[in-house]
């Protein structure tokens, strides 16, 4: 379309042709805007993977500025009094439905810029220290310039109307993680896992963030985020719906930089979590029965098979994976979700969330990948699951994915048939020899109790048969399936005899009625 604006043939500079020639010029200016406004893209995803991959072809530069030197002796108390101004949200004078505040950068904290982005246009959310209260410390942020931020959070009405909760974080590296009504903050999800077991783990970070001011009735909000790492680049889009049931959509287009060592394991929605003992591996020193983030790592085939693997705390670091042609889902869990089996009134384990991916379209072959590593208290991760596709992408080449994590309470994910309710390793009672002494080398016991439609339906003297296997280092004594009349739970009771008490065993049983499973595929790695 075009615009014809008439020429005025100007004689002398008389008032009325003074005020015709500041018209024409506001005119053309309004024009000029316009046609600008046409030609310039709004903010998209695809303007951020454009940037992405821009940045893929030249080198990785970490480029931070040495924080002032008042702020790099913060110690972990000093940083922590540091706080958002309760009253300053972004997004709360115009009584949005979400609010967002920002974390201050300290020692361990390092910069990210945080943009806002209203009608398409993003706009510099600058560092300004009247935003933040500094509580107990001395300090002149006056003199610190434009630090940037830490990182984010959204607030939502997510528990209730009246105030709005925190809802989901982004901070440090690609972590990022969120919460349900009712739930405590436990498990972490990451944009990206890069060499996690080896020989040397890459830690691909969110380097800029964009926020999408959400409109008045929204249900959801929008965050962009730009990663970088030394042999990558992403771009991130991530749609955040709080509820019962949390849930973040993200969509990923990955570039691979050139002329860099080749990544030997990309794992894809990755999850960390912390597992430090639980019923399969009790404390006996410690006063709490369990102690998880997560209790189980928990996946489904594109051929319709479920597993259930017992986390564990292993005695050296420890890596397992599952092969399959096309995946429907996985997640760490938190299944038990009983306060008596954990008895913390202040960490509320049994609050803790479960994280279930479910990729959005065909991901192909690959596999899931569970990395275990040892600790000796519960302030560490020590529990990461990805997905590692068969096909890595060249360098230059784009690797695209999306998926969803849904962040459970309660109401979790599980099985159709039957699952498992809680997995103990042990023996009962074994008789003594006459000296006292234990007979050397005992089976290994394991208890293993499922729930669920299909087996709730069983009548007590169900024929249900446990169909167990071990790898070549083991070898099943017995395996009984039987109805606990206690909680109307079935219970299957494993044997397990070691060939080489030094090597591990590989386990799988499930629970089968008629010539069909009636539960899930339960799976346990016996170390040494």
């Amino acid at each position: 379309m075009s615009l014809r604006i008439p020429i005025f043939k100007c004689y002398s500079a008389s008032p009325a042709r003074s005020l015709l020639t500041a018209f024409l010029a506001i005119s053309f200016a309004a024009l000029s805007h316009a046609a600008a406004s046409q030609t310039q893209p709004a903010w998209s995803f695809e303007e951020l993977a454009a940037l992405a991959q821009k940045r893929a072809q030249a080198a990785f530069s970490a480029q931070t500025k040495p924080l002032p030197a008042e702020l790099a002796n913060l110690d972990y108390d000093g940083y922590r009094d540091i706080r958002y101004n309760r009253d300053a949200p972004l997004w709360r004078a115009g009584k949005l439905p979400f609010e967002a505040n920002f974390f201050h950068v300290g020692r361990e904290v390092l910069p990210v810029r945080i943009n806002e982005v209203v009608g398409g246009v993003p706009r510099r959310m600058r560092y300004n220290p009247a935003d933040f209260n500094f509580g107990k410390n001395t300090l002149n942020p006056q003199n610190w310039g434009d630090l940037g931020h830490g990182g984010l959070r959204i607030f939502s009405n997510v528990n209730g109307p009246d105030v709005k909760d925190e809802a989901a974080v982004f901070q440090g590296a690609s972590y990022f993680r969120a919460l349900g009504a009712g739930q405590r903050y436990g498990l972490s999800a990451r944009g990206l896992a890069v060499d996690t077991t080896g020989p040397k783990e890459e830690f691909p970070t969110f380097t800029e963030f964009w926020l999408e001011r959400p409109a008045a009735d929204a249900t959801r909000v929008t965050v962009y985020a730009l990663m970088e790492s030394q042999r990558m680049t992403g771009a991130y889009r991530f749609d955040i719906t709080p509820g019962q049931q949390t849930t973040t959509d993200v969509r990923a287009r990955l570039f691979m930089r050139a002329g860099q060592p080749l990544i030997r394991t990309l794992g894809v929605a990755p999850l960390t979590s912390m597992f430090l003992f639980g019923e399969n591996q009790p404390q006996r020193s410690d006063f709490r029965p369990e102690v998880h983030d997560s209790d189980g790592l928990m996946l489904a085939t594109g051929d319709g098979e479920w597993l259930w693997r017992p986390l564990q705390n292993p005695a050296a670091p420890l890596t397992t994976s599952f092969s399959m042609k096309s995946l429907k889902g996985f997640g760490l869990m938190q299944r038990d979700r009983s306060y008596g089996n954990y008895e913390d009134t202040e960490a509320r384990y049994e609050l803790r969330p479960s994280a279930w991916v479910t990729p959005v379209g065909d991901w192909g072959p690959g596999r899931v990948e569970l990395f275990q590593f040892p600790i000796p208290d519960e302030t560490h991760d020590n529990v990461a699951a990805y997905w590692v596709p068969e096909k890595m992408p060249a360098p230059g080449e784009a690797l695209e994915l999306a998926w969803r994590v849904s962040w459970q309470g309660k109401n979790q994910q599980l099985p159709p048939n039957g699952y498992v309710t809680q997995s103990r390793r042990g023996n009962g009672f074994i008789p003594a020899n006459k000296d006292g002494s234990l007979p050397p080398n005992q089976p290994t016991q394991f208890t293993v109790d499922f729930a669920g439609p299909a087996l709730d339906a069983l009548l007590e003297d169900a024929p249900v048969k446990a169909i167990a296997t071990a790898d070549a280092n083991g070898r099943i004594v017995e395996a009984l399936a039987y109805k606990n009349p206690a909680n109307g739970h079935w219970r299957m009771t494993l044997r397990l005899q070691r060939t080489t008490p030094t090597q591990p065993v590989e386990l799988r049983a499930f629970l089968q009625h008629g010539g069909n499973a009636v539960s899930e595929t339960w799976t346990y790695l016996v170390t040494p």
